[in-house]
């Protein structure tokens, strides 16, 4: 009569221990992390930040010949949204709501000028200036103004967020703002105040020259 064999009890493969003593440790990490905001544990799972940056290294120098005559300020709200057809936005979306600030400059250019742009009489009581018409300078986003109000993102979204190297980017909302902060400038009369600024400055540099008549003209 044969005797029945004792079941051997299975053994759990090295890989399943590895994993999960993975998921074990994730599991210590996130609950730390949780637990941080607690009182005496925020220093024990807290973050700490290091600048290893290297000294800023000068490329180029250039000569600047305008005159920054005026300059605005302005404050936009982006709201930027971004769908798939035929997924749900729960899926595959993104909607940001982004508050964007910043400075656009205007201009004269001094540099271009020759002698026939600049008259004077025999006499150095009468002078005539003939400058090219103000410009605008390229919108300037504050970073200490602008901010991003709310984020909305579907799972496919986030699934990508989490393996890119720069999550949550707003490369996209910002480009909109200073698009949008550069229209604003050109509808603002922010060209003619500038010209007003400069025919006052001339007008009181060349008056305290000596010139009783001072005439300033815009044309390209």
């Amino acid at each position: 009569m044969t005797t029945p064999l004792k079941s051997l009890p299975s053994r759990t493969p090295g890989w399943t221990k590895a994993l999960i003593a993975l998921v074990l440790l994730l599991a210590v990490l996130f609950a730390g992390i949780r637990l941080s905001v607690l009182p005496g544990l925020k220093d024990l799972f807290g973050t700490r930040t290091h600048d290893r940056s290297g000294p800023a290294l000068l490329e180029s120098v250039r000569d600047i010949s305008r005159y920054d005559a005026a300059s605005g300020n302005f404050q936009v709200v982006v709201d930027l949204e971004k769908d798939t057809r035929f997924l749900p936005d729960a899926i595959r979306g993104s909607r940001t709501l982004y508050v964007g600030a910043g400075t656009v400059d205007a201009y004269v250019d001094l540099g271009g000028l020759d002698e026939d742009d600049v008259r004077v009489d025999d006499d150095r009581t009468s002078a005539t200036l003939r400058l090219p018409h103000a410009r605008l300078g390229t919108p300037a986003l504050d970073p200490e103004r602008s901010y991003a109000v709310s984020k909305q993102r579907g799972l496919l979204d986030r699934l990508g967020d989490f393996f890119s190297d720069n999550p949550g980017g707003e490369q996209a909302v910002q480009k909109l703002a200073v698009r949008h902060i550069g229209d604003a400038a050109k509808e603002s009369g922010l060209t003619a105040r500038a010209e007003a600024n400069t025919t006052e400055m001339l007008e009181g540099l060349l008056r305290s020259l000596g010139f009783e008549q001072v005439r300033v003209t815009y044309g390209d």
